[in-house]
């Protein structure tokens, strides 16, 4: 029997590069999705499937991640004297949302650094792993169908996926190739880092949204050892450690998340994107925003 999933991990130490100078002082995970910055949607997404504790992975440039999901005393007191009350309990709400962790990241360069970071916090349990610059605005929620299809299934891994459509997907995404369990749920046999168009016998493209359990911390450390041993400098990756608990003979999933779409906003034209679609359906706009996109398409 499985273990009941409580805890997730949310890598958010890089310096976003692609945004500066704008990131020059402010994490990207805070850039704001209209009037919501990007990590709360990750955090959302967490805690829509009973996630009760998360472990934020932070560096030196990331306190304000760290104030935003903590009480405001003074603005709170500020809004309450205005009358704000609907603002000052989306305010409060925020603090609340989960019990919230945090901890500098430390090691090697790599995505799968933050997530051997966190091997105390998450001990014997399973736990989600969900970057946060990018996520998925899905019913269920992305984090939903992970949790569902490991309490069904089981596996030391399971890997969120899109169905690969673009030349582009294949040279932006990693890939798992193998044999469908069912509709959307692949048994992984092989996995490819950016196998590009033809490289891959699988449409499997794997993006942001994992759960593991407390096997990938050997396989991670594996992996380094791997590097150090061949003197090699490239970055630490996840897909290093899932290819390692295949070889060992883990079963690993991958899952396409359905009834939903990813956002990318790691990805300057990505996150444009996804402002532009929230800011069309968002209640206070009132349909003035898409007025104003009609007269510049004119």
């Amino acid at each position: 029997m499985t273990k009941k999933v409580r805890k997730a991990v949310i890598p958010a130490a890089g310096f976003g590069t692609r945004f500066l100078p704008a990131t020059k002082a402010m994490p990207k995970e805070m850039l704001p999705i209209v009037d919501k910055p990007v990590i709360q949607y990750v955090v959302e997404d967490a805690i829509s499937a009973g996630i009760e504790d998360i472990l934020i992975v932070t560096g030196f440039t990331k306190r304000s991640i760290e104030d935003h999901f903590d009480y405001s005393y003074e603005l709170e007191h500020r809004l309450e004297e205005a009358g704000k009350m609907k603002q000052l309990e989306e305010v409060r709400a925020i603090a609340n949302l989960a019990s919230f962790h945090y901890l500098r990241q430390k090691g090697p360069l790599g995505n799968a650094t933050p997530i051997w970071n966190a091997k105390d916090f998450v001990g014997d349990e399973p736990f989600l792993v969900l970057f946060g610059d990018d996520f998925f605005d899905a019913t269920p929620s992305r984090s939903q169908q992970l949790v569902d299809a490991y309490e069904k299934h089981g596996g030391s891994a399971i890997v969120s996926c899109i169905r690969a459509s673009t030349k582009e997907d294949y040279e932006r995404y990693g890939f798992a190739s193998g044999k469908e369990e069912e509709s959307g749920l692949l048994k992984i046999e092989k996995v490819v880092e950016k196998p590009g168009l033809g490289g891959i016998d699988s449409d499997y493209a794997m993006v942001s949204g994992y759960l593991y359990e407390p096997s990938i911390f050997d396989a991670i450390e594996k992996a380094m050892e791997k590097l150090v041993s061949e003197n090699s400098h490239r970055e630490l990756v996840y897909t290093d450690a899932l290819d390692i608990l295949l070889k060992e003979g883990h079963t690993a999933y991958a899952l396409e998340i359905k009834n939903g779409r990813y956002h990318d906003c790691g990805n300057k034209l990505e996150y444009l994107k996804t402002v532009v679609e929230f800011g069309l359906k968002h209640p206070d706009l009132n349909g003035h925003f898409r007025d104003f996109l009609k007269h510049l398409a004119l």
